[in-house]
């Protein structure tokens, strides 16, 4: 399951890897998004799902990360975006997309 994060709380909420999932409340293809985000986090024991909504409460947010469109993926290790998506990917891209990311970040940590 995600976790739900607002402009008060998301700085502390984003310590280690984490995939924030960015969408709107209307958007079809946020939501049909959404559920394959949680399974390809759910497999792995090195990243947390954190959902946030594209509203007038996170404006600034979405500024400061440069967020331009719903869906939007991004790969955060502690507060800092290491990796970004945005659009609707099919399940097999996004997958590949998100080990080919973490992967990559975990080697540079090293």
């Amino acid at each position: 399951m995600s976790e739900l994060i607002g402009k008060k709380n998301y700085k502390e909420k984003l310590q280690g890897i984490c995939c924030v999932e960015i969408s709107g409340e209307s958007c079809a293809n946020c939501l049909t998004l959404m559920p394959v985000l949680q399974e390809l986090c759910e497999q792995r024991d090195d990243v947390r799902l954190v959902h946030v909504e594209a509203d007038y409460s996170t404006v600034e947010m979405m500024e400061e990360w440069e967020v331009e469109k719903v869906p939007t993926i991004l790969l955060v290790d502690d507060g800092e975006i290491f990796a970004r998506c945005s659009g609707f990917q099919p399940e097999e891209i996004l997958e590949l997309w998100m080990d080919a990311k973490i992967e990559e970040r975990k080697a540079l940590k090293k």
